[in-house]
């Protein structure tokens, strides 16, 4: 089953491909020249087209990572994960003397003795 947040980025993919075709094809393809330009409008239609086809890119990308990345779990679940890994630490509790050679241990390192 799909997620919202997939569904979005889905539509969010096609959108921005679709409109990428449709602009590249509208540009190079379809429609002519109406001022009978040819340097200048290439100079100002090869950047714009650079600078959408690229924004276009970076929609498609984000309409793909939303389409492919699972869900996050829900809030209630993740408040009751917590709340069980707490009560099982209250239980596996130790005493206070054990715990503490296991401190003094970890805190200092051993020595290389001298030969």
């Amino acid at each position: 089953m799909v997620s919202k947040d997939q569904a979005i980025g889905g539509v969010i993919l096609v959108v921005c491909v679709i409109i990428g075709i449709l602009y590249t094809l509208g540009l190079f393809y379809l429609g002519g020249n109406p001022f009978n330009w040819t340097i200048p409008f290439w100079l100002v239609a090869l950047p714009v087209f650079i600078a959408f086809i690229a924004i276009m890119g970076i929609g498609a990308w984000i309409g793909w990572t939303m389409a492919t990345t699972p869900p996050p779990k829900p809030i209630e679940e993740i408040t009751s994960e917590i709340g069980e890994k707490k009560e099982a630490e209250k239980t596996e509790e130790k005493p206070a003397e054990e715990a503490a050679p296991e401190t003094e241990e970890l805190k200092k390192p051993e020595r290389k003795r001298k030969t």
